[in-house]
């Protein structure tokens, strides 16, 4: 129960933004939902007058769709042929009263507008009920919706008066070009869900959807029907209980439930419980409290991929890093590379740890300001779970942050900035981007996902990264020629990664380093940049040192001498130039011990030593450059 409750209090130290429509990057409204309320994709806006009467409709675009709407907890949950009407607006079938008129479809023994209409009047004559309720009802009772839409040409009837399900070359035909609706609707003409509207001429009256005031004229009125008081598992105190808890977690068409007892049959409750309740008793304000938080923070910042939701948020400050994004994200200014290598790995963890001090300042309240990490995911349509949950202290959370993004750090060139120029950047890689180096570009969702959701524990708890992930980012870094070179270059910025992070190195060159595995990198380092130099600017195919760079690490031994007579011709061709690059292959291979020179397959030290010699090499190479540019000048 404890997520439960800590998504409680999420949403009640974040009552400002109740109501409040927010946007995302795509424009895509949201908002924290007031309890008793739903979302629902809308398809037609029909606007009516003060005094009750039909003034016009339009079909709404999808990018305005999104509807906020009242519900009971049995229309909040309701599935398939249940007749359980929302209390405002609703679909076709049990908004218009005359919808059978139409040639529309209803169940024998089954009136849905019947109870549709029976609802909305108790509301418009419940003491809690504004002036803009009483309008719809005035207009709804009446029983013309459609007619009043066909005659507007919004719908569209056949020859024999019903309502066209499908737009074919009869209707248009008759009709012309197929209208908006039939683009938007889903299924039949049953299926067109109405959001209705008070139309007036008054420029600050808001949207009925928007309007605080209908939000809480419902909540009060609905607060008077609600079941018998229980003893709720949350908060501990006795308040009116529920067992239908809400839907729509991810996204407005999302049916899955993280709460459900609705099976009585069979095996449910395993002989130990006749009744859901008994499980555990939920109150009603806690339910919708805590699932509305959890649909505004998905939205707000939560991780998506492949229906699996990733989320992290502390009650009281909800903009805190996250454990799937990069240091580039996170701390830019700290990450960027301009020139060199400005840190060490301590130094780079000071740095770090500095970035994240703006967040422990405004986490100051001790009981309320713990983070929280949790993941979902549905089995089926109908039921979610909780694959994951933890609740941490944030001194503890933020101080694992540093950690991971300290010890996982090497030099990448793969981001883009605003302006789509390639940087440089020093610290971990985004988890998605793990998944991405360990199994391609082409990996599946469900992969993605899954790596991600493994890597929790490796910042969370610092575990090891499972051995698994990294021999499969080792093995595909150590095979350039299966991939195009951007996507190398990423792959074995990322592999170095994952291994600095066991083997704790720098990606400046460790002169002094004799370990068997990072020499062997170094001269295979020196040998592509040799031949590089040699085939010039213009020619872009893979030097020998990358083609056999798989051989390489299984074979050192044979392998080098195959390198090595590859280069011959290079190094006739540079010449002099070339004198540099052959001492370092002397002096490199001159530190490897004769016994070690030997085709004992290599670790991913070894991508370690030949990324650190190559940056090295052409750091060197640049700075050549500089001083002579600068002495012609």
């Amino acid at each position: 129960m404890s997520w439960l409750l800590h998504l409680y209090e999420t949403y009640k130290s974040n009552l400002e933004h109740v109501g409040k429509i927010e946007k995302k990057h795509n424009d895509q409204e949201y908002t924290l939902l007031p309890i008793s309320h739903t979302t629902q994709t809308a398809h037609i806006q029909l606007d009516i007058t003060e005094d009750g009467r039909y003034h016009s409709a339009i079909v709404i675009d999808k990018s305005d769709a999104s509807t906020l709407l009242p519900c009971t907890e049995k229309s909040a949950s309701r599935a398939g042929a249940v007749v359980a009407p929302y209390p405002l607006h609703d679909k076709l079938s049990y908004v218009a009263g005359d919808f059978v008129a139409y040639g529309g479809e209803v169940k024998k023994g089954e009136d849905p507008f019947a109870a549709y209409i029976s609802k909305l009047g108790q509301w418009a004559e419940s003491p809690y009920a504004v002036p803009k309720v009483k309008s719809i009802y005035s207009y709804l009772a009446k029983g013309c919706l459609i007619q009043d839409l066909v005659e507007d040409k919004v719908l569209y009837t056949d020859e024999d008066g019903r309502l066209i399900t499908k737009w074919d070359k009869d209707s248009e035909a008759r009709y012309g070009p197929k209208p908006p609706i039939y683009s938007v609707m889903v299924g039949g003409p049953e299926s067109i869900f109405i959001r209705f509207n008070v139309y007036s001429q008054n420029p600050l009256s808001n949207d009925v959807w928007k309007d605080k005031e209908m939000h809480e004229s419902f909540i009060q009125y609905y607060r008077q029907q609600l079941g018998e008081i229980d003893y709720c598992y949350v908060t501990g105190e006795l308040l009116p209980s529920t067992d239908k808890h809400a839907n729509k977690i991810r996204h407005a068409g999302d049916k899955a439930k993280l709460i459900s007892a609705n099976d009585d049959t069979g095996f449910t409750f395993r002989g130990r419980f006749n009744k859901g309740f008994e499980v555990a008793s939920i109150s009603y304000d806690v339910s919708q409290k805590a699932h509305n938080a959890l649909k505004w923070l998905i939205n707000r910042q939560g991780k998506i991929i492949d229906g699996r939701v990733f989320l992290v948020w502390a009650n009281t400050e909800l903009d805190l890093p996250g454990l799937t994004e990069e240091s580039f994200d996170i701390f830019p200014s700290v990450a960027k590379v301009r020139d060199t290598i400005p840190f060490t790995y301590r130094e780079f963890a000071n740095e770090v740890a500095k970035a994240l001090d703006g967040y422990k300042n405004r986490l100051s309240i001790p009981t309320k300001s713990d983070v929280n990490i949790m993941i979902l995911d549905s089995a089926t349509t109908g039921r979610m779970a909780v694959l994951y949950y933890r609740s941490l202290n944030k001194e503890f959370y933020l101080d694992r942050l540093v950690k991971w993004h300290s010890s996982c750090a090497w030099l990448h060139r793969y981001r883009k900035d605003e302006e789509g120029n390639f940087v440089k950047f020093y610290g971990a890689p985004a988890t998605k981007d793990i998944a991405f180096a360990a199994y391609g570009s082409r990996a599946g969702d469900k992969v993605v996902k899954g790596l991600i959701e493994r890597m929790f524990p490796c910042i969370v708890d610092d575990q090891k990264v499972p051995r698994d992930i990294e021999m499969s980012a080792f093995h595909r870094a150590s095979n350039p020629v299966a991939m195009e070179n951007w996507e190398w270059e990423k792959t074995l910025s990322i592999t170095c990664s994952l291994i600095n992070r066991r083997e704790k190195l720098n990606v400046a060159l460790d002169y002094d380093n004799n370990d068997r595995n990072y020499l062997f990198g170094r001269l295979l380092a020196v040998a592509d940049v040799l031949e590089r130099r040699a085939l010039g600017p213009d020619e872009n195919r893979a030097s020998n040192a990358i083609r056999f760079m798989n051989a390489f690490s299984n074979h050192p031994e044979r392998t080098w001498k195959t390198i090595q007579q590859c280069l011959q011709p290079y190094q006739a061709r540079l010449g002099r130039k070339a004198t540099d690059l052959n001492k370092i292959i002397d002096e490199v291979g001159s530190r490897l011990p004769i016994d070690e020179f030997n085709n004992k397959p290599l670790t991913g030290l070894y991508l370690l030593g030949y990324y650190s010699q190559r940056h090295e090499l052409y750091q060197k190479k640049d700075k050549d450059e500089a001083v002579i540019e600068e002495t012609i000048n």
